[in-house]
């Protein structure tokens, strides 16, 4: 089994932030925290990021930009980054999913894709 020399393997827990939702107001922020991990045999650098965030309604939102929270990480081989940050959105139900964009050492860019999660108060889903 031959692992790519470009990988990055991420995963997402979130949280409903309750004190900052106002559900009256079709207001509910959610938490989300990343720890991504250089799975490859090259060092790389995150340079960008973009998510689509979907709400219950189905409206979507995009977000591109640089580095994720003032940061542009540069991992190692086996090195991982871990970030909070926070979505909004208008249903009691969403979903984010995205893509990280990053360069290797070897100056080849690659994209890390990340797998739709779910954004939901707790005990709207079974």
């Amino acid at each position: 089994m031959t692992s790519s020399i470009r990988e990055l393997k991420v995963d997402v827990k979130t949280v409903y932030l309750g004190e900052e939702s106002h559900p009256g107001a079709e207001r509910y922020v959610f938490a989300y925290t990343v720890t991504m991990e250089n799975t490859g045999t090259i060092p790389a650098r995150l340079l960008g990021r973009r998510w689509v965030i979907t709400d219950a309604n189905g409206k979507m939102i995009e977000v591109v930009g640089e580095g994720v929270v003032g940061e542009h990480p540069y991992l190692r081989p086996g090195e991982a980054f871990q970030y909070t940050s926070s979505a909004m959105i208008e249903t009691p139900v969403g979903s984010m999913q995205g893509s990280y964009q990053l360069v290797a050492d070897d100056g080849v860019p690659f994209e890390a894709p990340i797998a739709p999660f779910s954004l939901a108060i707790p005990r709207t889903l079974h």
